[in-house]
């Protein structure tokens, strides 16, 4: 290219530049004669949606453009025509109360290709899409080359072709490397369009950030805040006691506007240390006997503290089996509760404890969570089950006596959170009970990881406590940021899953 560019501005199209927009339409579209909007479709499109018609200016002159419609996908069927999409080209298919951002036309003029300028249209319009809460965007995109293979492939083979390098196509190739995606092909999408039979492929970029509209008061929350308690084993009279230090965690955490509270596995232990005459089995079961009121007692205070608090774990004996579960209490007073789905060796010979059966996510104003307890999270599959639900943030409550068997839950945590695109919180118990039988001594570091991409630290970690120190961790999380990872990360665990090769069922 000769022009030497100074300056390159994206403005928005007025009426005032189209004798210079029509000129540059007759450039681009060299091969296709006629092919520029009249001066009415102009006006009607910048009266009907100013913000959807952009230029790209080089040193002053337009260099290309970009314009759109708001379409009511219901009102069309993925099978269209140019035509019935522009409304027999009136555009009185636009409407405000649309929920896809339809592209008319976009070019940039020959002498100004290969500078990746397009990008910067395609921005915009993403942009837009954004801000206007769309679906999308979609668009019928020519294949200028497919008349050369017309005789030999069917369109779809084209198709199939130019997405595996094996044939050039400068509009398709262009689509799909800004995140574009084929839906369909459209047979005698545009009339007159010889290179490429009238043959179109309809391509949709999704919005990643789109909320359905609700008639709720309150969102779902996008950036949350975690509320970690590193707990310190120590005797208590009662549980009456023992409640009191957990009403202080839960008073601290909320004070600082937390949306969970997360407890560790075995909170409750020092309770047992009235049974401790008994054998381990029965003193277990006599700790049992206080889960139903402990939690009644931490709904009341997710209430009354307006957080969601996860209770770690207890013993719960259900139809004379015991195992280890814990709830979920949420702040509008709603419970739930899950279970401990792989006892240790040490669980089973020592407690005669079982593994439970129930794996599921859970749906809170912050929205979706999964809870593993302890030696769960070591076990990959479990986790992956929840980011096929959509799950957003792991909960790992757990308890561990020795600085191997922390290091087991620590990096398996960390590995959870970069292969399934979450965030992981794990909060442990310190300290040691002298008083109670199989539960001598304690180690923690809690933690919250992340995965290890651009929009988050580095090594993965975005806070952590003191070893072995009673505290409280705040950390902040925003789950937009899971939105761009899944499509947009250098890497793509969910997305490049080799299912053709594998799959995970849950039973």
């Amino acid at each position: 290219m000769s022009t030497e560019i100074h300056n390159i501005e994206l403005d928005f199209l007025t009426i005032g530049d189209y004798q210079e927009l029509k000129d540059a339409m007759i450039n681009a579209y060299q091969t296709m004669p006629n092919a520029y909007w009249g001066e009415h479709h102009i006006e009607k499109l910048l009266s009907v949606f100013p913000e959807g018609q952009v230029v790209l200016k080089v040193n002053g002159d337009i260099a290309g453009c970009a314009l759109s419609i708001i379409i009511d996908h219901e009102e069309f069927d993925d099978q269209h025509t140019y035509k019935e999409i522009t409304g027999n080209y009136t555009f009185d298919t636009h409407t405000y109360d649309g929920d896809i951002l339809y592209g008319i036309d976009v070019f940039i003029k020959p002498e100004f290709r290969g500078l990746r300028l397009g990008r910067r249209l395609y921005e915009y319009r993403k942009e837009l899409c954004e801000k206007l809460n769309l679906k999308g965007i979609a668009f019928g995109g020519r294949i200028p080359n497919y008349h050369k293979y017309a005789a030999e492939l069917t369109p779809k083979e084209y198709i199939e072709k130019v997405r595996s390098r094996e044939i050039h196509d400068p509009v398709l190739n262009f689509q799909l490397s800004n995140d574009f995606h084929p839906v369909k092909v459209l047979k005698g999408y545009l009339e007159g369009d010889e290179g490429s039979m009238e043959y179109a492929v309809l391509l949709r970029w999704d919005n990643i950030y789109y909320e359905k509209p609700s008639k709720r008061a309150k969102a779902i929350k996008k950036e949350i805040r975690l509320g970690l308690i590193q707990w310190q084993m120590r005797p208590y009279k009662d549980a009456r006691d023992m409640m009191q230090q957990v009403e202080y965690f839960v008073d601290a955490v909320s004070g600082y506007k937390c949306d969970f509270a997360l407890f560790p596995e075995f909170f409750n232990a020092p309770l047992m240390a009235e049974y401790n005459h008994l054998s381990e089995a029965e003193a277990i079961r006599r700790l049992a006997g206080y889960t139903e009121g402990l939690v009644q007692a931490f709904s009341k205070l997710s209430i009354s503290y307006n957080i969601n608090i996860i209770t770690g774990s207890m013993p719960e004996v259900v139809d004379d089996v015991l195992y280890n579960a814990g709830y979920l209490c949420r702040r509008d007073g709603s419970i739930d509760r899950y279970e401990k789905l792989h006892v240790t060796p040490d669980e089973v010979k020592v407690w005669g404890m079982k593994g439970g059966n129930t794996l599921k996510t859970f749906d809170t104003d912050c929205g979706k969570i999964g809870v593993l307890i302890c030696y769960d999270v070591e076990f990959p599959e479990l986790s992956r089950l929840y980011a096929e639900e959509g799950m957003d943030i792991l909960f790992v409550p757990f308890l561990t006596d020795t600085q191997n068997g922390y290091s087991r839950v620590r990096h398996c945590a960390q590995a959870r959170a970069i292969e399934n695109e979450c965030f992981v919180a794990i909060a442990g118990s310190v300290g040691n009970l002298p008083n109670v039988h199989n539960m001598d001594i304690q180690y923690a570091q809690s933690m919250v990881f992340t995965p290890c991409d651009f929009s988050f630290p580095t090594n993965g970690i975005k806070s952590e406590a003191t070893p072995n120190t009673e505290m409280i961790l705040i950390a902040d999380v925003e789950t937009d940021l899971l939105r761009e990872l899944h499509s947009f990360g250098a890497v793509r665990n969910l997305k490049d899953r080799r299912t053709d090769l594998f799959e995970l069922k849950k039973h």
